[in-house]
């Protein structure tokens, strides 16, 4: 049981699970908002699995075929493919698993979401091979994320009938853009050295630093829209403030000389963009209704 248990730890480390944070919310204000309130628990339920599925896909995936470049990269020699502390063979099982849960979650919810399956599918694993072959494989990340919340609201309703969940995935798409650009920065030199494709390592990290600040504006200016669209009031727009106050905040804490404050910049501000976005709009959805 102490091995099993140990071992559960370190695929969930391999998958970053805590990560998820940055997405899910995302997918739960999609539903609220396609459902004016609550959806179903069943709904809940089924956009929860598929959610821990694509993604726990995607990671496993992105550690399974990135495993000899991490294993190059002394900030991320130690993960759980390059160490050994999980076989490659493993990861692959763990893959399918998480596939087929994710497939099992679609087909439970509606038609329309297990038709568009393969494209999400193909959109979160499709990602891990972009930065061999285009510097813009910030965006496709940002695409892999953005899926979610237009994804549960197709889980709610069905179909796409609204502007709203496609507003939501372009803040998402320059949301996640930005920060990844950000990130990126500290693996500029390995990057250069390995042949990678990356922001940084073409345009250097004083103008990749403006490139993440003008994503951020332009995911800024999409809240707006989000916000005018959704009439959603005070809750919402105290939201927008807030969301606004991180982006300046960890731009801030990063500067072309000094990457030291990258985590705090990374996991900190952003692990509470999609909560607040989350709490303020969908809290204003149940607002509204009193």
């Amino acid at each position: 049981m102490k091995a099993l248990l140990s071992k559960l730890r370190t695929t969930l480390e391999m998958i970053k699970f805590e990560h998820t944070l940055f997405a899910l919310p995302f997918a739960f204000l999609g539903a609220v908002l396609a459902a004016n309130g609550l959806p179903t628990w069943w709904q809940i339920l089924w956009i929860t699995v598929a959610m821990f599925g694509a993604r726990s896909a995607a990671m496993t995936f992105n550690r399974i075929v990135d495993r000899d470049i991490d294993a190059q990269n002394p900030r991320t020699a130690n993960r759980e493919l390059p160490s050994g502390k999980l076989t490659v063979g493993f990861a692959w099982m763990f893959l399918f698993a998480s596939i087929a849960l994710f497939l099992i979650a679609a087909w439970s919810l509606n038609w329309l979401t297990f038709a568009l399956s393969p494209v999400a599918l193909a959109s979160v694993l499709g990602y891990s091979y972009a930065k061999r072959f285009t510097p813009f494989a910030h965006l496709l990340l940002g695409w892999a994320l953005a899926i979610s919340p237009t994804a549960a609201w197709i889980a709610v309703r069905g179909a796409i009938d609204s502007e709203v969940p496609l507003l939501i995935s372009l803040f998402v798409l320059m949301w996640t853009s930005g920060f990844d650009i950000l990130y990126a920065c500290q693996d500029i030199e390995f990057d250069r050295k390995a042949g990678l494709q990356s922001i940084p390592a073409r345009m250097g990290i004083a103008r990749s630093l403006w490139m993440a600040r003008i994503f951020h504006f332009q995911a800024f200016i999409v809240l707006l829209f989000l916000y005018i669209v959704t009439d959603l009031g005070w809750p919402a727009f105290i939201g927008i403030l807030a969301v606004a106050a991180l982006l300046v905040y960890q731009h801030t804490l990063v500067k072309p000389n000094d990457l030291s404050r990258m985590n705090a910049a990374f996991f900190t501000t952003n692990a509470f963009v999609s909560v607040i976005l989350f709490l303020t709009f969908g809290g204003a959805v149940f607002i509204s209704r009193m």
